[in-house]
């Protein structure tokens, strides 16, 4: 009998075996860009004076809740993960890790995360840090597969992280947190949207409720990226309004959000895969771009 299981030396190898399936249960090419938000706002915040602690407490705590939220969502999507072929080899589908052991090492994470968050840096972002890993477990993930509103309630969890950074180094959140807010908020209906469609047929085989899949020929999903690409433009410029960012800031911001908005409406006119593809790549060009202007061009406090 191989009795190497049952001793201290191959419970750690069988955990070793799995750290990737659980590392692949945080979603790491998601989190950076959480982590970049978060960064964002922090350094807005501090206004050069940032403390590099109180930073990487920030950052961590941010990631390990972000990581956190995104394996209880495996955990819970189990079985419709199983339906869709993009996610059908997860970790848990996949059958390295059960949903119970995902939800179990999320709930963890996020734990951890708001903790560190709330001895390292202060409680309004221990606060926000947990009302975005609440809100994203608990009520956005149990709505996908009963209302469309799904994607509000998504798109509130990814505002939230610029909020958090800035609350880390001021202990507060005022108009100039809230601009931050707004331009995640409105930013990602269309990038939503945008895989919603590319991934219709995936989202209705396992019963999620997504605007394209009730939506077959295209027009309210493209009305709706239309509409927050256009609320987009002058929510882009509250940086400049409230005295965050310049000039420079506010010429870029306008000039991305006309870019983000023309691809938007390309695909409003024209539903199909290919102008879908090209309103996400119009995403991912928008925010670390405008994220890069608001570092770059920011006014003294």
């Amino acid at each position: 009998m191989n009795t190497s299981a049952w001793t201290g030396q191959g419970v750690l190898k069988t955990v070793a075996g799995r750290a990737p399936a659980f590392l692949a249960l945080t979603k790491p090419r998601v989190v950076p860009l959480v982590v970049l938000t978060v960064e964002t706002g922090f350094l807005l915040g501090a206004r050069g004076s940032a403390n590099p602690w109180t930073l990487l407490a920030a950052l961590s705590g941010a990631a390990l809740c972000a990581g956190g939220s995104l394996a209880m969502n495996m955990g819970w999507e189990e079985k419709r993960d199983v339906l869709m072929k993009r996610t059908s080899g997860r970790p848990i589908p996949s059958g390295q890790v059960t949903a119970r052991e995902a939800a179990a090492f999320g709930l963890a994470l996020g734990v951890v995360g708001t903790v560190l968050l709330w001895m390292c840096a202060n409680a309004l972002a221990a606060a926000l840090a947990a009302a975005t890993f609440a809100i994203y477990a608990w009520v956005y993930t149990p709505l996908k597969p009963v209302t469309t509103l799904n994607t509000a309630v998504g798109a509130i969890t990814g505002g939230l992280p610029p909020m958090l950074g800035w609350a880390a180094a001021t202990g507060t959140v005022g108009a100039e947190a809230w601009s931050l807010f707004l331009i995640l908020f409105l930013w990602q209906f269309p990038h939503v949207l945008a895989i919603a469609w590319i991934y219709r047929e995936d989202y209705a085989r396992a019963g999620m409720k997504m605007l394209p899949c009730v939506d077959p020929d295209g027009f309210l999903t493209g009305r709706q990226a239309t509409l927050h690409a256009l609320a987009l433009l002058p929510v882009g410029l509250l940086p400049t309004v409230v005295g965050l960012a310049g000039s420079v800031y506010m010429a870029g911001s306008l000039v991305l959000g006309l870019y983000y908005l023309a691809e938007a409406i390309r695909f409003w006119t024209a539903p199909g895969d290919a102008n879908a593809r090209k309103l996400l790549r119009a995403s991912f060009v928008y925010l670390p771009a405008v994220l890069l202007l608001l570092l770059l061009n920011p006014l003294p406090a």
